[in-house]
This record gives C-alpha cells, structure tokens and sequence, in this order.
C-alpha cells in the first residue's frame, strides 16, 4: 500500500556536486537514499523512484538543499564575486567555497544564504517599463 509524505511535508534532498555530477540524498522513514545524476530534474526523478522503491512512500515535492557548489551550477547566472561582497565575504575565499577548495562553517552558510535572500527580495520590487511604440 503506497504512502504519500505526510501533511503536504515537503521530503528535504540535499545535493551536492562531485565528480562532475550532482548527488543527492534523502532520509525517509530513518532510512538514507542516496544517488547521483547529470541534471537536477533527473536526480528528484531517480531520489523519488528509489524512495517509492525501499519505502513504498510518493514524493509530491522535494525541498531543495545545495551545497555552493551545486548552487552556482544551478543558478549560474548568479555572480559568485558580486554575491561574495553583499555577504561580506572576500570574493576569493568564495570562489573557494564554490569549487569545494574550502569549506564554509555553518555560520558563513547562513551568510550568503541571507545574501541570496535579500537579492531575491529586492528582485521582487524590480518594475521594467514598457515603452510604448512610437509612429512616424
């Protein structure tokens, strides 16, 4: 008998890049599952599989967890020096971070997880104008 996740509760899949692939992991019923893929929509793809799999539970809906990595993959258009600056970070240390040179301490995390946060705040407030056509 299928189970489907709890009171809408989202399942956390916490991904990482490594070895040229994402890698991501969940933990259902106690039980870790884990497994690796080229793109993001194929890695929920097979984390949700395997899950109804070992489980017999359906994901409705992953919430996502990135290492920085896997961040800056996933949202390239993102400037890793800009975003550096607005969390008070030296712009090398970050690219550090970012190729898995480094390693951040939780508090660092929660840094730049705040600077993305205000970027996205102040995204929302972004008006463009729409010209209007000019005749001859």
């Amino acid at each position: 008998m299928k189970q489907e996740t709890s009171n809408n509760k989202k399942t956390q899949l916490i991904v990482e890049k490594a070895d040229g692939e994402l890698w991501g992991r969940v933990k259902v019923k106690g039980n870790l599952i884990v497994d690796s893929a080229k793109t993001l929509e194929a890695l929920k793809k097979k984390i949700a599989n395997l899950v109804y799999e070992f489980e017999e539970v359906q994901v409705g809906e992953f919430e996502i967890s990135y290492d920085l990595t896997s961040f800056f993959e996933e949202y390239s258009f993102l400037n890793i020096s800009d975003l550096a600056k607005r969390a008070g970070i030296n712009p090398t240390l970050m690219r550090q971070y970012v190729s898995g040179n480094k390693y951040p301490s939780e508090e660092r995390v929660q840094e730049i997880e705040n600077a993305v946060k205000a970027i996205g705040k102040e995204l929302t407030r972004v008006k463009l104008h729409k010209p209007q056509r000019q005749l001859a």
